[in-house]
């Protein structure tokens, strides 16, 4: 795992390894030059391998995907001293949830088998209406609240209460992170 206090990941782009060159073609393998060459490719696979194991997956679909995000071990784990010091996967689905309600609860399946060790880091959506090309976060708070929209999710479902007519929102994703240990 990278350092925890490196901020970003990065890969470095200045060594070129010239495999075509006549000088690595021609190189002694017995001689130390060699093993230096070595030494270096481990060194920027590595530093590759760090930088892509500590990245966030740009990837939103609707079936359980592993994001690369990690927590923090679980304090409260007490199955045994090894699986309480690992760093926790992250996990990430999308649901299309379809067109809001004229006030009410729009319910979708999550998918998520949901237990005591289940834990949603983030839940979070947009709603659009592709008509009066009007986007909305959810949840949605209006200063007044009158039209609030609370966005929750239960050990089955997403819903979404709508507090006024909404129903011209006809394209709803929400996204769901989450660990299961």
């Amino acid at each position: 795992m990278a350092n925890p206090t490196q901020y970003g990941a990065y890969i470095p782009t200045t060594n070129v390894w010239d495999t075509e060159s006549e000088h690595v073609k021609s190189m002694d393998v017995t001689k130390p030059e060699f093993k230096e060459l070595l030494v270096r490719l481990f060194q920027d696979l590595n530093r590759m391998s760090l930088s892509v194991n500590v990245r966030d997956a740009g990837i939103y679909d609707t079936s359980q995907f592993v994001n690369g995000q990690v927590y923090f071990p679980n304090p409260t784990s007490g199955t045994s001293a090894t699986q309480s010091s690992n760093f926790r996967q992250v996990y990430r689905t999308v649901v299309n949830m379809g067109a809001l309600k004229n006030t009410g609860t729009t319910t979708a399946a999550h998918n998520i088998t949901c237990d005591a060790n289940t834990t949603f880091t983030r839940i979070y959506g947009v709603a659009t209406d592709p008509v009066g090309l009007t986007y909305i976060p959810l949840p949605y708070i209006d200063v007044s609240g009158a039209f609030n929209i609370q966005l929750y999710v239960n050990s089955t479902s997403v819903n979404i209460v709508t507090a006024s007519n909404r129903s011209n929102f006809t394209i709803c994703y929400v996204v769901l992170e989450y660990l299961l240990y």
